[in-house]
């Protein structure tokens, strides 16, 4: 441990430690010529209140339980069970492939290993904008944790809580008493790359052995997947998007040892788990019964609490007599998503953002804040997100105004600690181990105020979190 010093010379430290870490990333623009990292540095963890800490370190069970139900939802739908309407949703704009690996019936259990909640602190509580199975971020937090934690932080998670947590939820995930790993990051993740790397590094140190690779730099051979080595892969971490697959060199043959389980791939290729619409029909009222059953009454509720009301952006006409649930403007029920154009700034609190399945669901592409644009803006943005129903369903949420807080940051051109005004997203990360998903770790990342969208940027601040 290094001893306690001051602010300045903690960010000092830590940023030369991250430096030798390796984890700089792409930065959209240039940094400071003594910067080793793409985000503003804080000299102490993001603080947290004991109701909080402990309201996220119980959440991963019931987000557990909302996937398990998610995926029995569709299948029931599947079998007519359930409205067909919901697995006609969760296909739409995919090819049949990409359907049909969802629905491979030895694959039929499986669930990602990896749940990672967008938590906004707002003022009435916690809200989670989206659920993120294939995230980026833990390999920088397992970074970031430990440096802090050399400087005595008591830290969420610990220092080591995101490489235990990830390693224990692979290693039961697979039957081999020793397993090979292999993390593969596609050339549209290259961003993550550096992050990836580190992670792997620190993975294999710990004992589980692991390569981070490139498509192209798997072997394929009849009886496996294999390192340039020769070294057998019994896990292969799908760190590229199911978007992307033509792109993505010698998928054919990885795909094909998925299929004749030669390989254990995690998260699965099940596209109906990765989609922002889930939120929709979750809060959809005539499913209502069925989450209810399926999660349970405390489980329901805590949910209906966390995740802001959604509808899918549907272009089709409904009756005369029919409604959109649940939304309206003022007082006014909605039954054409036309009647959205005439909102007023005020009644413009609501986000459109692609559902999922697309180079622009993901890292903040392809959203647009209601109250943040013009009204002709607005009916434009509406507009697009109806006319890429049939190719990319886009969902509309009610945006949720993160509260306000305050984190110190180092400015490297000044020399000096500054104060931040600004809000936060948290992101817990859970390891599904079993009938359970532990808390490995919380990454904050804290945007300045006048920010609608909260993200990894060079100008906000990401640290770990402390109690």
């Amino acid at each position: 441990m290094v001893s306690p010093k001051s602010p300045v010379d903690n960010c000092l430290f830590i940023n030369e430690e991250l430096g030798k870490a390796g984890i700089l990333g792409s930065p959209r623009r240039d940094l400071h010529p003594n910067q080793k990292v793409p985000w503003q540095i804080s000299p102490r963890p993001f603080p947290l209140d004991q109701r909080t800490a402990k309201e996220l370190a119980g959440l991963g069970h019931h987000l557990l339980l909302f996937l398990r139900a998610c995926q029995q939802l569709y299948r029931e739908s599947l079998r007519g069970r359930q409205p067909k309407w919901v697995a006609a949703y969760l296909h739409q704009g995919k090819p049949e492939a990409i359907i049909e690996y969802g629905q491979m019936r030895r694959f039929r259990s499986d669930l990602p290993l990896i749940i990672r909640p967008d938590i906004i602190l707002a003022e009435g509580g916690l809200v989670a904008s989206e659920l993120d199975s294939v995230p980026g971020g833990f390999g920088t937090l397992a970074a970031l944790s430990q440096v802090y934690a050399s400087l005595g932080f008591q830290l969420i998670g610990g220092s080591r809580g995101i490489i235990e947590g990830f390693s224990e939820a692979l290693r039961q995930h697979v039957s081999q008493d020793n397993p090979t790993l292999a993390i593969v990051v596609s050339e549209e993740s290259q961003d993550y790359w550096d992050e990836m790397a580190w992670l792997g590094r620190a993975l294999d140190e710990s004992g589980l052995r692991t390569h981070v690779l490139r498509p192209e730099e798997i072997c394929f051979r009849e009886d496996g997947l294999f390192t340039s080595s020769g070294e057998g892969i019994d896990i292969l971490y799908r760190f590229f998007e199911l978007f992307d697959l033509k792109n993505i060199p010698k998928i054919d043959l990885i795909l094909y040892a998925i299929k004749k389980k030669k390989v254990v791939a995690t998260p699965p290729l099940k596209s109906y788990l990765e989609e922002k619409l889930l939120f929709a029909l979750f809060h959809h009222p005539l499913l209502a019964s069925f989450w209810l059953n399926s999660l349970g009454k405390e489980t329901y509720e805590l949910l209906q609490g966390l995740f802001p009301r959604t509808w899918i952006l549907d272009p089709r006409s409904l009756p005369p007599y029919g409604v959109i649930p649940n939304l309206r403007l003022g007082d006014q029920l909605v039954g054409d998503w036309q009647q959205l154009k005439a909102a007023t700034q005020k009644q413009r609190q609501f986000v459109i953002k692609p559902s999922g399945f697309s180079e622009l669901a993901w890292g903040g592409r392809g959203v647009s804040i209601g109250h943040d644009l013009s009204q002709d803006q607005w009916g434009e943005a509406l507009d697009q997100a109806l006319a890429s129903f049939e190719r990319t369903p886009y969902i509309l949420q009610e945006f949720v105004k993160g509260a306000r807080v305050t984190m110190e940051y180092y400015d490297f051109a000044a020399g000096t600690i500054k104060r931040m005004d600004g809000r936060v997203r948290l992101c817990p990360y859970y390891f599904v181990q079993g009938e359970e998903a532990p808390l490995g770790g919380i990454l904050a990342t804290v945007c300045p105020s006048d920010k609608k969208i909260i993200h990894g940027m060079v100008d906000g601040i990401m640290a770990p979190t402390a109690v």
